[in-house]
């Protein structure tokens, strides 16, 4: 889990500070006009859709760009519709890896996909060959000089989370909810002034792959092509690396 979360929080600041934020704005506002689609333009009465907009309100996208995007997803505005779809393969090493894409044409991108993986050291699988080492979950860091750990646990499985973890190398406490619990949990400890270093509903591996050296600097880098991919919106893995070559990714 340390590795998962480590990367994880990697991302994150990567997607906070990323230069290419029209990159970035363009994948949030796909996702809040599937979500939209999906379950209607309430956040209210919609998770999913409120999730993405809190995403999108931390990567500072524009107010008018998120009203646009729900009236694309609601019909209200001309748009493109796009598709879900969930990719299985492999990276170096044998590391199993989920692809989630939002595309306007599953040929082209299930093509191009195939074809980074195969680039660099990686295979496309069948669908179900690695979907079942992942779970979905809800993962929340929380800043451990900012709160001790009896009082955060407290807050945390009173609000329904399954666990709390506290890596003695880690600077944060990791939250483990379920998916459908995600969002109690994270309003639970905002009430209480928690601060929050993280949120996210994200797929954890249930078992990890140790790379490291030159199959560990090519793992990195197909995360990073994929990721820079414009139909992908998410890459998931199980691998597990020493963190100075993780931290290259920063």
């Amino acid at each position: 889990m340390a590795g998962h979360s480590k990367w994880a929080q990697i991302k994150h600041k990567k997607a906070i500070v990323d230069a290419r934020k029209g990159k970035l704005f363009s994948k949030l506002a796909k996702e809040i006009s599937v979500a939209a689609r999906l379950g209607g333009g309430d956040p209210s009465m919609n998770p999913r859709l409120r999730t993405v907009i809190e995403k999108a309100k931390e990567a500072n996208m524009p107010q008018e760009n998120i009203k646009r995007a729900i009236l694309k997803g609601t019909g209200e505005l001309p748009g493109t519709s796009y598709e879900e779809a969930v990719y299985e393969g492999y990276g170096p090493g044998g590391v199993a890896m989920l692809i989630e894409v939002l595309t306007d044409n599953k040929n082209r991108t299930v093509a191009e996909i195939r074809h980074l993986l195969n680039k660099h050291g990686g295979s496309l699988g069948e669908a179900g060959c690695v979907s079942w080492i992942f779970e979905k979950k809800g993962l929340i860091l929380v800043n451990k000089k900012t709160i001790d750990e009896d009082s955060l646990m407290a807050i945390a499985l009173e609000a329904g989370a399954e666990d709390l973890k506290n890596d003695p190398k880690e600077e944060n406490y990791e939250i483990i909810t379920s998916s459908d619990d995600f969002q109690a949990v994270k309003e639970a400890l905002q009430k209480e002034g928690v601060q929050i270093a993280m949120a996210e509903i994200t797929m954890i591996p249930k078992s990890h792959v140790s790379v490291e050296g030159e199959t560990a600097d090519k793992m990195l880098k197909l995360m990073e092509v994929l990721e820079d991919h414009d139909d992908v919106q998410n890459v998931y893995a199980n691998f597990d690396m020493p963190e100075e070559v993780m931290a290259k990714a920063e």
